[in-house]
């Protein structure tokens, strides 16, 4: 009598299928795009920096609310809250620049003049 050895076992499984790894969210990377922008607008165009400084704000806060709610699968914490500041910062420095602007204006020691004729 022959022996024969059993059959090997069947294949296993594997480890299930993973979800990819988390990416960046695209609103915490327009927030510190925004932040970026805003004060350097404020530096050189006193209140046109406030429109991208105010976005900056609105835009992080929302994508920080969005990666809280991802559950992992966005990143960009930091990047939302880097451009809310930048946001900030750049608001305050248009205020204080169009102030500035206002008050040399006032004093006469520059004039507002859109005439570009010589």
């Amino acid at each position: 009598m022959s022996y024969t050895p059993p059959p090997p076992p069947p294949p296993g499984y594997g480890p299930p299928p993973g979800y990819g790894s988390p990416r960046n969210s695209g609103k915490a990377v327009t927030a510190l795009v925004l932040g970026i922008v805003a004060p350097v607008l404020g530096l050189c165009c006193a209140f046109i920096g406030l429109a991208p400084g105010i976005a900056a704000i609105l835009v992080g806060r929302s994508a920080k609310q969005e990666i809280a709610f991802a559950g992992g699968r966005l990143t960009g914490s930091g990047m939302a809250q880097a451009g809310i500041v930048l946001g900030i910062v750049g608001c305050v420095i248009g205020v204080v620049m169009t102030v500035v602007n206002i008050m040399l204006i006032q004093s006469g020691v520059t004039n507002f003049d859109l005439d570009t004729a010589p």
